[in-house]
């Protein structure tokens, strides 16, 4: 994620703002450009001040104070790049689903950052019906005892609006084991799942991501049937980034998928900070690094891989030193390294492509 600056005043401002703190003006992001921009009114649309434009509307969601992005220069969609893939939305009358809802939306909006920095090839609904990327964000009904469960299919993800309550999720994490469970977490694993269909079954990589992830033809029910049984084999940090990733290889790539999102766009952040780990205990170099480089286009991955460990080790520690869990509570084993390693070959083949 990048550091932004207002163009009125010079203040930074970050990705969420809709308002500079300094100067006041309303802020809003032109994801044609992936820069965040002060905006002034001009008749009935919008002024952007990053690039002296006239005739910018807001998406449709700002109303709710849910989304600060602008629509496409001349369209006539309501809605905004990232707020075209909603499908089913809370009751926005109820003011703790209307809370819910604008905290899932902090989060999707931050994945399609990361997708649209790539320019993935993403569709919405309407221009696919079949597996067009849609997310339906559902409450639990009290009146039946089954609550909504986030997951994959087909295109269509569907999330529980009870994660965006801190309580809830936490208490999830706690009865699943899970040493991290985040509502970015969620949306970076659940289109893991879509791009597995879009990018390794469509997109002729399939053997070789059976060779890495296992055989994705097992029985997916029974796999899952035998993880919460059994639980992950004993060896499991050896061949997986996570617990959950042994359950079946859709499960692995998904997960693995999540997690390469994470190293780039938090080493982006990092870089954007100038943060360099140089630890005065290091007499080797081992754990010295500074991003210098970007995570997004790098097509160098062992040059992540050498920035992360380092950055996540120094960032676990101040975590501790106040008490708290670690920033990133997973080891990267030579196995999951190639795996991750698949990902990003996949990500950037595709960056190039699109």
């Amino acid at each position: 994620m990048k550091l932004f600056v207002c163009q009125a005043c010079g203040n930074i401002v970050y990705f969420e703002n809709r308002i500079c703190g300094r100067c006041g003006h309303r802020l809003a992001l032109l994801p044609e450009k992936m820069t965040l921009s002060a905006i002034e009114p001009a008749g009935a649309a919008w002024k952007t001040l990053a690039d002296d434009a006239e005739g910018r509307m807001l998406c449709a969601n700002s109303e709710f104070d849910a989304c600060n992005w602008l629509t496409e220069p001349g369209s006539s969609e309501r809605y905004c790049r990232a707020c075209r893939h909603n499908g089913t939305v809370p009751d926005l009358s109820d003011p703790v689903r209307l809370a819910a809802w604008r905290e899932l939306e902090v989060a999707k909006h931050r994945l399609f950052y990361s997708l649209l920095r790539w320019n993935l090839p993403v569709k919405t609904r309407t221009e696919d019906l079949a597996h067009g990327l849609i997310f339906n964000f559902l409450a639990d009904d009290p009146l039946q005892a089954q609550k909504v469960l986030t997951g994959h299919d087909n295109g269509l993800i569907t999330i529980a609006i009870a994660e965006a309550d801190d309580a809830e999720r936490e208490k999830r994490r706690l009865a699943m084991g899970e040493p991290y469970r985040t509502l970015l977490g969620h949306f970076r694993h659940e289109v893991g799942h879509y791009f597995w269909d879009v990018l390794v079954r469509d997109g002729g990589r399939l053997e070789a991501c059976r060779a890495l992830f296992g055989d994705d033809s097992m029985d997916y029910a029974q796999a899952l049937q035998r993880h919460y049984a059994e639980g992950p084999p004993a060896d499991w940090q050896q061949h997986y980034v996570s617990a959950y990733a042994t359950t079946h290889p859709w499960e692995d790539f998904a997960e693995t998928w999540a997690h390469y999102l994470h190293i780039v766009d938090t080493l982006e952040m990092a870089a954007e900070f100038g943060l360099e780990v140089r630890p005065s205990a290091d007499r080797v170099g081992g754990l010295s690094v500074r991003v210098a480089f970007d995570p997004y286009t790098t097509d160098n991955f062992d040059s992540l891989v050498a920035a992360w460990l380092p950055f996540t080790f120094a960032m676990n520690s101040v975590n501790r030193a106040m008490g708290l869990r670690d920033l990133y509570p997973f080891i990267l084993s030579p196995a999951v390294i190639e795996k991750l390693r698949f990902v990003h070959t996949l990500v950037q083949r595709a960056a190039k492509s699109g």
